[in-house]
């Protein structure tokens, strides 16, 4: 054996760490293709900043299943509501850093789902739900497939619908009304027939909201950048200061009141278009007469 033989035996074997390395292959990256100035262009890995921010949502909603588990029906309703704040910030931080990205609005979509979906119906579940049985499960698996089909539904709607306007409940305020009925109900007695009634079809109603064609005003068309009158900024801070008194019965008045404007508004409009049918009716017979 020879010297460069022996000294080849004890060379220590190395790994290169880098693109060609079986530990971070090419084809394991995210990468996606965007168009800037004209020019397509691959980008490779994922924003952090507000994939951060959709990663903490993400884990408010499964601090909020684990706490209902544990019997502690308090943390898990906030734990939602901190998940919906969380959701609000991704996107505008998104939008103000300009590092909008398709693995963004996916992850988005499934966190939405843990917090939204499985989070609101599981809590109610372990709280009242499971005491009524078959029925209490199927209400809370309605309120999880209307989530899963809100969220994919509006996937493929976005840019092609008015922006003034959600198509059905959107999934955060239905986990809101929700969770908001966990969190100041809780310390009653949860044995009654009529809060287990009243569940179930808050449950349900919320999941079928979801999915119907119940359209809901979106906010989006009100401009936070421009002037405002003064008594805006009253109206807020008075809004902040009754919250604060009593935070779960404001929030679920506040809710609650947002989930029926979409029926009131939709049978308003059902009358309108009524009333202007047969006033096109009496129109034409009118004319027909002359």
């Amino acid at each position: 054996m020879t010297q460069d033989d022996r000294h080849h035996e004890q060379e220590p074997e190395t790994i290169t760490i880098g693109a060609t390395s079986p530990l971070f292959d090419d084809e394991d990256e995210v990468i996606e293709e965007t168009v800037e100035n004209g020019k397509r262009i691959r980008r490779r890995g994922i924003y952090l900043l507000p994939n951060l921010f959709t990663l903490s949502a993400l884990f408010a909603g499964f601090y909020s299943i684990v706490a209902a588990i544990n019997g502690d029906y308090a943390k898990a309703a906030i734990a939602i509501f901190v998940a919906m704040v969380l959701d609000g910030l991704d996107g505008r931080v998104a939008r103000l850093t300009n590092t909008q990205s398709a693995f963004g609005a996916e992850f988005d979509s499934l966190a939405d789902m843990v917090s939204f979906g499985m989070a609101p119906a599981l809590v109610a579940f372990t709280w009242i739900l499971q005491d009524i049985g078959k029925i209490g499960w199927i209400a809370a698996f309605i309120f999880v497939a209307g989530a899963a089909l809100r969220l994919a539904r509006f996937n493929v709607q976005i840019g092609s619908t008015d922006k003034k306007w959600f198509v059905g409940l959107p999934s955060p305020s239905a986990a809101a009304i929700v969770a908001a009925c966990v969190w100041v109900f809780h310390t009653f007695d949860a044995e009654s027939l009529g809060f287990k009634v009243l569940m179930t079809v808050v449950v349900a109603a919320a999941g079928v909201l979801m999915v119907s064609n119940v359209r809901y005003h979106s906010f989006k068309e009100i401009d936070f950048k421009g002037p405002v009158p003064f008594v805006f900024l009253l109206a807020i801070v008075l809004l902040f200061v009754l919250i604060s008194i009593e935070p779960s019965v404001m929030l679920l008045a506040l809710f609650g009141c947002y989930v029926i404007s979409g029926p009131i508004l939709a049978l308003g409009r059902l009358n309108k278009g009524r009333r202007e049918k047969r006033r096109s009716e009496v129109g034409g017979q009118n004319s027909q007469d002359d």
